[in-house]
């Protein structure tokens, strides 16, 4: 798998993202809270990671929801993906929302989200008066049926 380099800052050693697996595509990240956060049902927090981030220009970092947290418990990233821009160096914080009906208890040093390096291309916008015509046209959602 090829590699880039990120520099970052960590408040506490335990808090370095790892990688699960040699596969992984996205590094943990983990909660820097010196006690329990509890998310009630259908709420959310912002829970800090004490990570910053020295991300290479044409890079962001997308902040994602873990699998397992998901499907056992409901927990997700509010705002998923959530953007780290390259020029960002304060620390990285993720919502996380609570979809179930029970309360959600964010322990110390939890993994509750992944990180994912990903490229990224900036647009160059040019203004027209009409854009070319396509099959689809201007179909929104649920012009192809629901199956």
């Amino acid at each position: 798998m090829k590699k880039e380099t990120v520099i970052l800052q960590v408040e506490k050693e335990e808090l370095l993202p790892v990688y699960a697996s040699s596969g992984a595509s996205g590094a943990d990240l983990k909660a820097n809270i010196e006690q329990d956060v509890i998310i009630p049902p259908k709420g959310f927090k912002l829970i800090p990671t004490g990570v910053k981030v020295e991300i290479p220009i044409g890079f962001e970092i997308q902040v994602r929801p873990r699998s397992g947290l998901a499907f056992k418990s409901g927990i997700t990233v509010l705002n998923t993906p959530g953007t780290i821009d390259a020029d960002y160096r304060g620390d990285i914080g993720v919502i996380l929302i609570n979809l179930s009906d029970k309360e959600f208890t964010v322990t110390p040093f939890m993994r509750i989200a992944q990180m994912v390096l990903a490229p990224v291309y900036q647009a160059e916008f040019i203004l027209q008066n009409e854009l070319s015509s396509t099959e689809r046209g201007r179909g929104g959602f649920g012009h192809t049926g629901t199956h």
